[in-house]
C-alpha cells in the first residue's frame, strides 16, 4: 500500500497529522527552502512526542553536495533517532565524493533517502551509485515551489521509466512536490512507496501556512479507498 507522508514543522502539526491518518511524519521547515531543516532541538522534541507511533523522516536542509558538510549534518540528525534522513541532490559536477562519504554512514545502519528534483538532469548512472552507497530509497520532488509538479516536468514515459528504474533496484520510491488531492490517483499509478504532501494540505495551498485537517483526512481517506 502506498503510504501518505505529511511534512510538519511543530509538535502541534505532528499531532494533527497523526490524528488525521498520516503514515509518515516528515520534519521540515518550508520557510527555509525546498528541504529546509528544523532545529535539532525541535526535531528531538517532535520525535519524542511521536514516540514510535509512526515512522519519522527529516531533512538535512538545502545543503551543497559537499561530503564533509553533509556527513556532519547527517551524523547529528541520526542522533535524534529519526527513522529516515532525506538528502537533497542539488546540482553538482560530481556526486561520487559525497556518496563515498555517505556510504560509511549507511554502513552504520543510518537509513538515507536521496531526494532528486524534477527540474534537474542527472547522470544515468546516479541511481545505481545511490544504491551502491547504501541508500534505502529515492524520492522525486521539486526544487522550485511554484505550484508545478513532476507531472509538469516529466512525460508519461519518463515517469514510468523513473519509477521502474527505482523499483528494479529494490529501493523505496517516493513522490512529492506541490501535490494535491487531485494528483493522488494519477501519482499512485506509478506504484510509489509513499506520496508526500505539504503545500497541498495547507490553508490556501501555501506551504508556509497552517496544515488543514480536512485536506489531510481527504487525502488519507482517498488513499485507503483506492486499495
Amino acid at each position: 500500500m502506498t503510504q501518505i507522508l505529511i511534512s510538519v514543522t511543530s509538535i502541534a502539526e505532528a499531532q494533527l497529522a497523526l490524528d488525521c491518518g498520516a503514515d509518515i511524519i516528515d520534519l521540515k521547515d518550508p520557510s527555509a527552502g525546498a528541504l529546509g531543516a528544523l532545529p535539532l532541538s525541535l526535531i528531538k522534541e517532535i520525535v519524542g512526542h511521536i514516540n514510535g507511533r509512526k515512522l519519522v523522516s527529516a531533512t538535512i536542509g538545502d545543503l551543497p553536495m559537499d561530503a564533509e558538510t553533509i556527513v556532519k549534518r547527517v551524523t547529528l540528525l541520526a542522533e535524534m533517532q529519526v527513522d529516515y534522513i532525506k538528502i537533497g541532490f542539488f546540482e553538482a559536477a560530481d556526486f561520487n565524493t559525497c556518496l563515498a562519504g555517505l556510504k560509511l554512514v549507511t554502513q552504520n545502519g543510518t537509513k538515507l533517502i536521496a531526494v532528486l528534483f524534477a527540474e534537474y538532469d542527472y547522470p544515468e548512472s546516479l541511481f545505481e551509485l545511490i544504491k551502491e552507497a547504501g541508500f534505502i530509497g529515492i524520492m522525486l520532488d521539486t526544487a522550485k515551489k511554484n505550484g508545478q509538479t513532476f507531472f509538469d516536468y516529466y512525460s508519461v514515459q519518463q515517469r514510468k521509466e523513473f519509477a521502474n528504474k527505482i523499483l528494479s533496484l529494490d529501493l523505496t520510491f517516493g513522490l512529492a512536490g506541490s501535490l494535491k488531492l487531485e494528483n493522488l490517483v494519477m501519482a499512485k499509478q506509478f506504484n510509489p512507496s509513499y506520496i508526500g504532501f505539504r503545500g497541498g494540505v495547507c490553508d490556501d495551498n501555501k506551504r508556509q501556512l497552517a496544515l488543514s485537517a480536512e485536506k489531510i483526512m481527504a487525502i488519507c481517506n482517498l488513499n485507503v479507498s483506492l486499495l
